[in-house]
């Protein structure tokens, strides 16, 4: 099979290990140009008056940087894994059902839409 159960000793590296998860560092990184894209989106779309109405009390036009507490950093790299690691199985489950070895982008087109609802 293309791919096997977590529980299958044999398993190798067709699936990242539960000790293997993504470089939390590169995940920060993704993150935080994410968030200066998002940031520069705003500004640019807002331009250079805010109105009143909008502004509540307390708020600040000051751009704050976004942070991510180590917890939160390292539970979304889990989930990234999780998410990574169910996409393969599933699209696995695709291709081996119509005979062939290798997955496509068919094949995690085939599953995308399902997944994200379970997501």
């Amino acid at each position: 099979p293309l791919v096997r159960s977590t529980s299958d000793p044999s398993l190798g590296s067709l699936l990242p290990s539960m000790d293997n998860t993504f470089d939390p560092d590169l995940i920060h990184a993704i993150f935080k140009l994410v968030w200066s894209r998002g940031a520069h989106e705003r500004e640019r779309n807002e331009g250079t008056e805010v109105l009143e109405s909008e502004a509540g009390a307390g708020t600040s036009k000051k751009s704050r940087p976004t942070s991510v507490n180590a917890n939160a950093l390292k539970l979304s790299c889990e989930l990234l894994r999780f998410f990574v690691t169910e996409a393969v199985e599933r699209a696995a489950t695709i291709a081996e059902a119509e005979g062939v070895s290798k997955i496509e982008a068919t094949h995690l087109e085939r599953i995308l839409p399902q997944l994200l609802l379970d997501f």
